[in-house]
């Protein structure tokens, strides 16, 4: 298990981390996710032994990376966000390369190099030079040298960034076969929507601190707890309205020509204890339905505080 313990970070006066807390268990596919300037690539960078935090700590299976070096390098593979690509090289000598780097030489760099080729299927681009290949082509060399010295940890910045559809298809199942094989994979990325598509776990994080973090599941069913109820009535709205305001589950509401929006955090039962009380009180109903919403809707929530045309609010 990775886990990270009051990570802070700041450059000047400038916090990027505050506090940062996470745990990841062995095994996940996990997504760092948040807008531009969250502190995503600072704790990718972090956790890589790239930087060091101003405070905190982080231990893989009970190591501190933190104080130990040469553990955090032989644990770590890392694939940043710009690629470190030089252009009088072959994509079989930059495989070398970066194996010397680890301590492998001759059969065994060899024979690791062509196989982690193969892997990410660029065995017949082994002579290329590294300025003749694509994007997507530079991205997956350099995952493959990331792995060059088989770590239990992979740590990813923005991996499919410019990335053309099929490459990113490709990344994709890349990804979810390191995963199968046992692999940690972390990856960040600021597109919610490819992050969710890939990963087991996610963690949204914003102004340096972690917002939520779960599992898919976890994170899908509270963004459906998040939706605001619709709730239109026919006639009695001055009622509806009253009978809405007393509800304890009732956070928020606004109302627009006998429609009300509701934000509920009741369970089912309570959604229908409410529809119960309203009809019992002669409110006609037309429409009681929870809206549909996305992961990307409920990430505009939780990094945006702001509730438009609240008419009414519980929160306290």
């Amino acid at each position: 298990m990775l886990e990270i313990k009051n990570i802070s970070k700041s450059y000047g006066r400038h916090p990027a981390l505050s506090n940062l807390c996470l745990r990841i268990p062995d095994g996940a596919l996990y997504g760092l996710v948040g807008p531009n300037g969250a502190g995503k690539t600072t704790a990718i960078k972090i956790i890589s032994g790239i930087i060091y935090p101003d405070r905190g700590s982080i231990f893989f299976d009970d190591i501190n990376l933190c104080d130990n070096q040469k553990k955090s390098k032989e644990t770590v593979g890392y694939v940043p966000d710009v690629l470190g690509i030089y252009d009088d090289m072959t994509v079989f000598e930059y495989m070398m390369f970066f194996a010397s780097t680890y301590g492998l030489t001759g059969y065994i760099a060899r024979k690791k190099s062509e196989i982690l080729l193969e892997q990410v299927g660029m065995t017949d681009k082994r002579e290329f030079y590294l300025n003749e290949l694509s994007k997507g082509m530079q991205q997956k060399l350099c995952i493959a040298r990331a792995l060059i010295h088989d770590p239990a940890l992979i740590i990813m910045d923005e991996p499919a960034s410019g990335l053309d559809p099929r490459a990113r298809y490709e990344l994709k199942e890349l990804l979810q076969e390191l995963n199968a094989a046992g692999k940690t994979v972390i990856l960040s990325s600021h597109i919610l929507s490819e992050i969710s598509e890939i990963c087991t776990d996610i963690g949204i994080i914003e102004g340096g601190k972690m917002i939520i973090s779960g599992s898919v599941e976890e994170i899908l069913a509270k963004v459906e707890g998040a939706n605001p109820i619709k709730i239109k009535v026919l006639n009695n709205e001055n009622l509806a309205l009253e009978i809405l305001k007393n509800n304890k589950n009732v956070r928020f509401l606004s109302v627009d020509n006998s429609c009300f929006m509701v934000y509920f955090e009741g369970k089912k039962i309570d959604e229908a204890r409410l529809l119960s009380e309203l009809i019992r009180n002669n409110v006609l109903v037309s429409e009681f339905i929870r809206e549909p919403g996305s992961l990307e809707s409920y990430f505009i929530k939780v990094t945006n505080h702001s509730n438009e045309s609240v008419i009414f609010s519980n929160e306290y």
